[in-house]
């Protein structure tokens, strides 16, 4: 293992401590163990709050998306692991300014227990309390059981349209039903170059020959769809968009929202290799890209690959994407 570190147990915890300090005007640290990460100047009276979290590994995902027309709070975990109910329970007690709050993850086993934990144990205090996962990776189960799928780079674009919704002055049931329709919406999909290594482990989450790439594989190493010898950009974002437009149904003169997401190690110059295939294909459908997002917005570590999520737009959801928005990785 060769990461700029000192105590592999203390990754995240010095992690945290020197995200808040570099933006402290946007981040506090809060609770017992300091896993709770909130706004800096408190919840914002008569809004609705919203809550995510989930494993660290991932910035901007899931904490970097703290800020106005965006996320209130965020539980964090160890790294690729869920956070404890407590942090969890804390992370929504402390977003609840009287309005309610919105509890919206991932679609992980371990976030899914605390969280659902958490928000039982709020409402027995009276707290309004809704939650919303979700599951966008189409390549973790087919469309027939898309409950079971996992939630990847769309949730950038779920915190963005109920981040925009609750800032309006929207009531908890209507930030839940916008976050809702844009979970509803997105889709995505990745490949994966090489693995990273959780500091914990010091060793490579998955083996992969030099030659070769997953088609479909997990943002923590879960198993894609294929593995074989790498192709052309062109041939996997062709690919990527076979799989994603079946579901998506959208015809000539649509609106999408695009993201073409670094999962850590691959520049900016290898995402935009993709975009310009990506933007080809879609023109040539009729499909106009709505503020396109390239750049890393979902990682996993130092992992070499990319993901690209599609969301179709009504006026509703193409107005919520639009708002104004601000926090240190993304600025609208």
């Amino acid at each position: 293992m060769k990461k700029i570190l000192n105590q592999p147990s203390a990754y995240v915890d010095e992690m945290l401590e020197g995200l808040c300090a570099a933006h402290a005007g946007h981040f506090a640290l809060t609770g017992d163990d300091r896993r709770v990460v909130v706004r800096a100047g408190g919840p914002v009276a008569g809004k609705v709050g919203i809550v995510t979290g989930g494993g660290s590994g991932h910035l901007p995902v899931f904490l970097g998306y703290i800020g106005n027309g965006l996320l209130d709070g965020c539980a964090v975990g160890n790294v690729f692991a869920g956070p404890r109910v407590a942090d969890c329970q804390l992370a929504l007690s402390q977003c609840d300014s009287g309005a309610g709050v919105l509890a919206l993850y991932g679609n992980y086993g371990g976030d899914r227990m605390n969280f659902d934990m958490a928000q039982e144990f709020l409402e027995l205090e009276g707290k309004s309390v809704a939650s919303l996962r979700v599951a966008d990776d189409v390549a973790s189960a087919p469309a027939d059981q898309r409950e079971k799928r996992r939630g990847v780079a769309g949730l950038v674009f779920v915190y963005k349209i109920a981040g925009a919704r609750a800032a309006a002055g929207a009531s908890l049931a209507e930030v839940h039903a916008a976050a809702q329709k844009a979970a509803d919406a997105v889709r995505s999909i990745g490949v994966a170059l090489t693995p990273c290594i959780v500091p914990e482990s010091g060793k490579a989450t998955f083996e992969i020959a030099d030659d070769e790439v997953e088609f479909g594989m997990g943002i923590h190493g879960e198993p894609g769809i294929w593995r074989g010898n790498l192709k052309s950009a062109d041939a996997l974002a062709d690919e990527m968009l076979d799989r994603l437009l079946p579901e998506l149904g959208a015809t000539r003169g649509a609106r999408m929202a695009v993201l073409v997401n670094s999962l850590g190690a691959t520049p900016h110059e290898e995402l935009y290799i993709l975009y310009r295939r990506i933007a080809s294909r879609l023109a040539d459908l009729g499909v106009t890209p709505v503020m396109p997002l390239v750049g890393r917005y979902a990682t996993s570590m130092e992992m070499a690959g990319a993901s690209l999520s599609l969301m179709p737009l009504d006026a509703e959801l193409e107005a919520l994407l639009q708002a104004p928005a601000d926090c240190p990785f993304w600025k609208v």
